[in-house]
């Protein structure tokens, strides 16, 4: 006879969450999280995932349904509650000591007992040699480890981690996800009654794939709860891979996701991954009119491909934005240009020798993990920082010599959206046409263009800071191209957006180049990369490799006898070699 299931650690019943007068935030939500293991929370942007985890926290009141948090009312036991917030909950002005002192204060950890926890705590995420560090100047994964290490100050039974890998790095992801899986086993953490139970809410899916379980949101209601491979199965015989075939990849991707056979399609290096549409049959190479030499064959599914299809499928191929561009002319000059481009700050060097040129009509991709050198190595190239050696250009200008003129040939969307909060979406559209110069009767085409094209009438008077994060992006692409510049300098844009709105931006952007326009783009999302058409990968201010994601992955496959490496197996690997080479060579030095 099996034994009975643990009593989960936390769970709700019919759950119901309303701001204001509209749709709920959560509209009957049941789910469970039970000891031991890891939960997954999983949704498109606004689905009510941070509010489900605040209500759990005891943040927030619910309206109806019920909560149980650790047998009682969620908040009556907060201190076996570990709880890490979006963006780590950090207090940047404070030094990482500082915000570990300041925690133990509001968990009510005795002093005597502190310097024994913060020693755990610091060997735990390798953090104990960057103590005098402001958590401000630490790289994202050391961000993530220390909101990590101030959620655990006294260690939870339950612990609440509300999207910890946004804007973080492969590495530093893994590296949490291997330190919170050593926290859940029955053993460790806290050692009783089945373990630590952990819900990890996610943008990243093949994060939610590893998790022992997962709740999948969407608008408030809770459209799936299980283990990810039941999800998977659903569509296990749907799922294709199209390589071998004749032609642009972009275009062909368009085509292929315009029909209606076909709920989801991405580029996956020189090859396109499609998820058939329920009940159909999927499309031969023939009919994709793919060439000759293509071939279909089935592909393992993944839980990205079981999420996209439970919501109803990915956006269709055509963008509007790229059929309302202007062509960009053909020229044989490289449309950016780095050669030797370094930067140093005092005896610190952030970026040394880089070294590339990027063709009109080409994605470009800067590669690497938190602090590497990839977003100084951007910021010189689009004119915000002034480099300490070597020559950079864009779209002819060169950096050093006619740095403002290089500004404005050129689209800057950064991770942050570049957005002013505190203007409305109308005031914004108005703020960025005048910035890029444009007439009177130009700018207004531009606004109701944008308008029309990313659907932002109905927020026209609210305030940017106050948009669901999708709309963000929507918005800040349409101010970085208003103007239909030739060069678009992308810097982490879909972070934290989920992967819908991640494939309807890339839709447009694929849309774009087609037209001409030149992508340099830096993510953390490794299927974005997949869209790049040569990447540079960086590591310790230098390039340590570059050329096609899939010479990226034959690379790692010859360095880390991979079979068939993702571009998050190849990052990892081509990293990991480097470390190698560079300890090998300092022992033959010494």
């Amino acid at each position: 006879m099996a034994a009975p299931s643990p009593e989960p650690l936390a769970s709700t019943e019919a759950l119901v969450k309303r701001f204001g007068k509209g749709d709920p935030a959560l509209d009957g939500v049941s789910i469970a999280i039970p000891p031991g293991k890891i939960t997954g929370l999983v949704g498109p942007d606004g689905a009510g995932k941070t509010t489900l985890i605040r209500l759990l926290a005891g943040l927030l009141r619910a309206d109806k349904g019920e909560i149980r948090v650790l047998g009682g009312a969620p908040g009556a036991d907060q201190d076996r509650i570990g709880y890490m917030p979006q963006r780590f909950g950090l207090y940047e002005d404070l030094s990482v000591r500082e915000n570990l002192d300041l925690y133990a204060d509001l968990r009510g950890l005795p002093k005597s007992e502190r310097e024994e926890a913060f020693g755990k705590l610091l060997d735990f995420t390798d953090l104990k040699r960057f103590q005098q560090r402001l958590a401000g100047k630490l790289s994202g994964g050391m961000k993530q480890k220390l909101g990590l290490a101030c959620a655990l100050i006294r260690t939870p039974r339950l612990l609440l981690l509300d999207e910890p890998g946004v804007g973080v790095d492969p590495v530093s992801r893994r590296e949490l996800w291997a330190m919170v899986k050593q926290l859940v086993e029955p053993d460790q953490g806290a050692g009783r009654d089945g373990g630590i139970g952990v819900l990890w809410s996610t943008a990243y899916l093949d994060e939610a794939e590893r998790c022992d379980s997962v709740h999948l949101l969407d608008r408030g209601k809770l459209l799936f709860s299980g283990p990810p491979a039941e999800l998977t199965g659903r569509i296990a015989h749907r799922v294709f891979r199209l390589s071998g075939f004749g032609g642009g990849r972009r275009k062909l991707l368009e085509r292929v996701l315009d029909r209606e056979d076909v709920a989801d399609a991405t580029i996956q290096g020189r090859a396109i991954r499609l998820l058939a549409a329920r009940d159909t049959q999927p499309p031969s190479p023939q009919a994709l009119d793919a060439g000759k030499d293509a071939v279909l064959e089935p592909a393992p599914p993944r839980f990205e491909d079981g999420f996209i299809d439970i919501l109803g499928g990915g956006p269709k191929g055509t963008s509007a934005l790229a059929e309302a561009y202007r062509t960009i002319p053909e020229s044989d000059a490289p449309a950016i240009e780095a050669k030797g481009l370094t930067k140093r700050f005092g005896d610190f060097t952030a970026a040394e020798d880089m070294d590339f040129t990027i063709a009109r009509g080409e994605i470009f991709g800067l590669l690497g993990p938190n602090g590497a050198g990839k977003s100084t190595t951007f910021k010189m190239l689009c004119g915000l920082l002034k480099p300490s050696g070597g020559t950079g250009s864009v779209a002819g200008f060169d950096l050093r010599h006619a740095a403002a003129q290089a500004r404005g040939a050129l689209g800057y969307m950064a991770q942050k959206f570049s957005l002013y909060g505190d203007l409305s979406v109308a005031q914004n559209l108005d703020f960025f046409a005048g910035v890029y110069g444009l007439e009177r009767s130009e700018a207004r085409a531009a606004i109701d263009r944008s308008i029309e094209i990313f659907d932002l009438k109905r927020y026209l008077p609210s305030n940017a800071g106050e948009l669901p994060l999708g709309y963000k992006q929507r918005l800040a692409l349409a101010c970085a191209v208003m103007h239909q510049p030739p060069v678009l300098f992308l810097d982490e844009p879909t972070s934290g957006v989920d992967p819908i709105t991640r494939r309807e931006f890339w839709t447009h952007i694929n849309g774009l180049v087609g037209k001409g326009v030149t992508v340099l783009v830096t993510t953390h999302f490794m299927d974005e990369a997949e869209y790049c058409d040569r990447i540079a990968l960086i590591y310790r201010a230098r390039e340590i490799a570059t050329g096609t994601p899939d010479e990226l992955k034959q690379q790692a496959m010859a360095e880390a006898e991979l079979d068939d490496p993702t571009m998050e197996d190849a990052f990892i690997a081509l990293i990991e070699a480097s470390d190698r080479a560079r300890e090998a060579g300092e022992k033959q030095a010494a």
